[in-house]
């Protein structure tokens, strides 16, 4: 067996840092624009599905985070909106470690690096580190690479009861196949359902 680090289901995966995926996503599987940003005629198709539970959720899941892994744009976004907000999920969301995938390390602010360079030798390095787990939030076009490399042990996927008929997508479309485990399924009050997978054999 090749137990080498770059091996996703080798022996070593256990001793890693745990690379989770979060998405808000529609039924037909889109992930652009779900809380107001201007990119899509149905931008905010979260807000009229949330609720006290599914806040509650998404608070636990942030405070069990130990850093953010984040693509340019996301951010961007992030650092633009979560700063002057207040309250125990922006408390944590500001004081959180942020590794960016990005070519401009010069301009990060808001407690962030870039990651080293290749990127998916760097992540793989950031997953070798001590530490807790490191929660990838939005970030599409990095989630797709992540998930060519293999290199995602968890997706939690916040499918809502909407179709808003075409947009981004997290999922690439190179003819691979790996194989995930249903490990929870959650329904909140707005009709919101949490799938949670993992990859067979991390």
């Amino acid at each position: 067996m090749d137990n080498s680090p770059s091996n996703p289901h080798s022996g070593t995966i256990a001793h890693m840092r745990r690379l989770i995926v979060t998405e808000f996503m529609t039924l037909d599987g889109v992930v652009e624009a779900p809380g107001g940003e201007p990119t899509h005629r149905h931008s905010g198709w979260t807000i009229p599905f949330s609720s006290d539970d599914l806040r509650a959720f998404k608070l636990r899941e942030v405070l069990e985070a130990e850093s953010l892994l984040l693509g340019r744009r996301t951010y961007e976004q992030f650092a633009e909106a979560w700063p002057p907000r207040e309250g125990e999920f922006a408390e944590k969301m500001n004081a959180m470690p942020k590794v960016v995938a990005t070519s401009r390390p010069r301009e990060l602010e808001w407690n962030a690096t870039a990651v080293e360079h290749p990127v998916r030798a760097g992540i793989g390095t950031l997953k070798e580190g001590d530490g807790g787990p490191i929660l990838v939030a939005g970030s599409a076009s990095l989630v797709r690479s992540l998930l060519v490399w293999g290199l995602v042990d968890e997706l939690r996927l916040m499918v809502y009861p909407v179709t808003i008929g075409g947009g981004t997508r997290i999922f690439p479309d190179d003819r691979e196949k790996w194989t995930f485990e249903l490990t929870q399924l959650d329904r909140f009050s707005s009709g919101a359902v949490l799938h949670t997978y993992r990859l067979a054999g991390s």
